[in-house]
């Protein structure tokens, strides 16, 4: 009878016969114990080949008792000890990182998604550095006491003379106390110690020796936010103009702001937005309402063509590429203050990309399937309607960030479709991005990156949330004010609903843009990689139009102008127009209290700072929409053509739906 095939092992130097497999692994262990001289491999012993007759029946010799099995040293890489197969942590590893997630995404909630970790750091650093200079705490008591002897001096003049100019000014920004009855005694005394108490906590949080430039802005910024909030303007018995519209209206106001605060708690558990208004602007009939087919749909946009309005059109497309973060009618709100209306009255071919608002089962879509599956796919089916024309790119906020990183791989592909790129309100240098990158580090980004594992997707009331602490005054405590102190409810316009209207971000895709664009700041230093492979800015040679806005807070204007250092295009434009992030943009011709600042170069001119800039070019008055669509029509063909099909059948772009399409209405 045939048995198995032995295995040999060595013994003292001796080969010895194995009978089963399951000893090989101790009994080799028994002899690198016994004898730990280094022996030949198996293989590399001369044996004579056994036959069935030859071959010895003897059983192996028994394991002695008294031989120990081998325990893994320190340091050893292996997750199990062998000999019996038991891993070393019972927890293994996803499970702890599963509790860190939970415990974190939990208290995110509580924390509107900003990581205590960071604020604790931060001002530990503040204490920490403030309590080792002796030369600062009394350069702080100094001031402390020259502020009360300022104050002092002003509530005596005051007193004598109502006429006394104040002893501090608000910013210009500030305008909590702009209102007449701020002027007279005892208010006046009021909001002047208040600014003065600002004034010196603003000295005691910045500029302490040996701070982290990041911390101390975070302490500092924080610290205006506490202030803030005990402003004299939020409480009714220390702000003039609520006590006498009490006294005018008999606490009228009063009432009505109860019923405002318990008509914004019914929409806050309704789960609804505090200016959402479902009577009035409503999509597809007071908003987005400019004609128009879908003629493309994939799971993450519907690409929108827009009707043509005149004879003729410039041969040229414009693809519009909105912000995933808002819904794209911002740029089609009502029919006197829509781009996309102006756009195609004045002969253009209009393409707008509408995003999906995505849910929790799309939480695995990244960065790369926006630009592929998003711009891209946009950008095959207008060249598939129009084929041999090259198009006018256009991007807004973080759709011109992600319009940018498509063309440097299309022109670093030979790709060259894209005739022109103008940009509105979109960073592309990250290295000085505002308030907003106060709270973008390794620790905010784990604990945003832990909340959005959970849910699946970054909520944009959380997002929004982070936007209006950057303007608080404005967009919070003043609000409140207007609303429940003073009973004065503010219309809502068309600009207040779209905004109300907002969007989800996927949990992939908002944690590679945070990590990769924002805090590392790829896409400036060439790192950013698409398809594998990274993109550089300078290999865009079309010619650039960039639009920033004065007073923006989410991309100020000085940031945006840093592409004057990183494109290497033929033409660069920059335009600085009056407004904030979205009221600047949205500035039709017509609108009041508007002006603008425009000026190019050509890649042989030589950099201009941005202070510079602003300050030797011209201020024009009017609507900055004009100027660009004339920068548009030199960049076109002269001669115009009749107005493209709706849609390639043949091709099978389909007219699906009418515009604004079915994304656009997702909640």
């Amino acid at each position: 009878m045939l048995r198995k095939p032995t295995r040999l092992a060595t013994v003292n130097g001796s080969p010895s016969v194995l009978q089963s497999d399951k000893c090989q692994y101790m009994t080799t262990s028994i002899s690198t114990t016994v004898n730990p001289t280094p022996q030949p491999p198996v293989d590399s012993i001369p044996m004579e080949p056994l036959s069935v007759e030859s071959a010895s029946p003897a059983p192996a010799p028994p394991l002695k008792p008294s031989v120990r099995l081998p325990r893994s040293r320190a340091g050893d890489k292996s997750e199990t000890y062998r000999p019996y197969h038991i891993e070393r942590s019972l927890l293994g590893s996803h499970i702890p990182e599963t509790i860190d997630r939970m415990v974190n995404a939990n208290l995110a909630r509580g924390t509107a998604g900003i990581s205590p970790v960071v604020l604790s750091m931060a001002y530990l650093d503040w204490l920490m550095h403030l309590g080792l200079a002796p030369g600062k705490q009394a350069l702080l008591n100094e001031k402390a006491v020259r502020k009360i002897v300022r104050m002092t001096l002003y509530a005596i003049k005051s007193t004598a003379n109502p006429n006394t100019p104040p002893c501090i000014e608000p910013l210009p920004q500030d305008h909590r106390f702009d209102a007449e009855g701020w002027r007279q005694w005892p208010y006046n005394l009021i909001y002047q110690s208040f600014l003065l108490t600002q004034q010196w906590w603003y000295n005691a949080t910045t500029r302490t020796r040996g701070v982290d430039k990041r911390n101390d802005a975070i302490v500092s910024f924080v610290t205006r936010q506490i202030l803030d909030m005990y402003s004299p303007s939020n409480s009714p018995l220390t702000n003039p103009e609520i006590l006498k519209a009490t006294l005018d209206e008999g606490g009228q106001n009063l009432v009505r702001g109860w019923t405002n605060f318990m008509a914004d708690m019914e929409k806050i558990i309704a789960g609804k937005r505090l200016t959402e208004d479902e009577e009035h602007f409503v999509v597809g009939r007071d908003v987005a309402v400019t004609p128009g087919k879908v003629i493309f749909r994939n799971h993450l946009i519907e690409l929108i063509q827009y009707q043509p309005t005149t004879p003729t059109v410039y041969a040229e497309p414009i693809l519009i590429v909105p912000a995933w973060i808002m819904k794209y009618y911002i740029l089609d709100l009502s029919p006197h203050n829509s781009m996309v209306r102006y756009l195609v009255e004045q002969g253009h071919t209009v393409f707008m990309m509408s995003w999906i608002n995505p849910i929790a089962a799309d939480r695995d879509i990244g960065m790369d399937d926006y630009q592929q599956d998003g711009v891209i796919a946009a950008l095959d089916a207008v060249t598939a309607i129009l084929p041999g024309r090259k198009v006018h790119g256009v991007g807004y906020c973080l759709g011109g960030t992600l319009l940018t990183i498509t063309a440097a791989a299309l022109a670093r592909d030979g790709d060259h479709r894209l005739k022109t790129l103008t940009l509105f309100a979109a960073q592309t240098d990250f290295s000085e991005a505002g308030e907003l990158l106060l709270f973008i580090n390794e620790s905010q980004v784990a604990f945003l990156e832990d909340m959005m594992w959970d849910q699946g997707y970054l909520d944009a009331g959380q997002m929004v949330g982070a936007f209006q602490l950057l303007r608080s005054n404005d967009l919070i405590w003043s609000r409140m004010v207007h609303d429940y102190l003073l009973g004065q409810r503010q219309p809502l316009n068309d600009l207040m609903a779209w905004n109300a209207d907002q969007t989800r971000m996927p949990f992939r895709m908002h944690s590679e843009y945070l990590r990769h664009i924002f805090l590392g700041n790829e896409l400036a230093t060439g790192h950013y990689k698409v398809r594998g492979r990274p993109v550089a800015m300078t290999d865009i040679r079309a010619p650039i139009f960039i639009v920033a806005t004065e007073q923006d807070h989410v991309a100020p204007w000085r940031s945006v102008y840093k592409i004057n250092l990183l494109a290497d295009a033929d033409q660069v434009t920059f335009l600085l127009t009056s407004g904030g992030h979205n009221a600047g943009i949205v500035s039709e011709p017509g609108h009041g209290r508007r002006s603008y600042q425009m000026a190019s170069r050509t890649d042989q001119d030589r950099y201009i700072d941005p202070d510079t800039w602003q300050a030797t070019t011209p201020k024009l008055s009017g609507s900055w929409w004009p100027a660009w669509q004339a920068w548009l029509v030199n960049h076109s063909a002269e001669r115009q053509v009749a107005p493209p099909p709706v849609g390639a059948p043949e091709k099978g772009l389909y007219p699906i739906d009418e515009a604004p399409g079915t994304y656009i209405l997702q909640k």
